[in-house]
């Protein structure tokens, strides 16, 4: 008898999945603000609840999900689980100077002890930490 052997080769990220809690407002922040482009828009009537298919390039995208009364992020990045959403920037400078242009305050430039590259911290309308991270 043969012994068939499977094998999983992932091939990269599809989608990052991210529960909001102002659907209208966490919108225009990932698509104005980001720059994200809509792909599809559903509102979904028997959960009262919209699931907006964002692209970020050809192989990912952000499913923005919204539910009624979701319960508040408990805690930093620093706690057990998914710790950030990181965004790959050519220039971290231009990419700061735009985001304080829309009243978003990341953290203080920081260099990756272990890459050499620049990063900071910001975080979207419901406090999800992101990092954009110049490449």
């Amino acid at each position: 008898m043969l012994l068939k052997i499977y094998i999983m080769k992932i091939s990269g990220i599809h989608h990052i999945a991210i529960i909001c809690s102002d659907y209208e407002r966490s919108k225009k922040f990932y698509v104005d603000i980001l720059g994200f482009a809509i792909i599809q828009e559903t509102f979904r009537a028997e959960r009262n609840s919209y699931k907006l298919d964002l692209r970020i390039n050809n192989h990912t995208q952000i499913e923005l999900f919204s539910f009624p009364n979701t319960p508040q992020r408990l805690s930093n990045p620093e706690a057990c689980g998914l710790r950030h959403l990181a965004f790959a920037v050519e220039n971290i400078e231009d990419a700061v100077a735009y985001l304080k242009l829309h009243d978003i305050e990341p953290e203080n430039i920081r260099i990756d002890e272990i890459t050499g590259k620049k990063f900071t911290f910001f975080k979207d309308p419901d406090n999800l930490p992101l990092e954009i991270y110049e490449i």
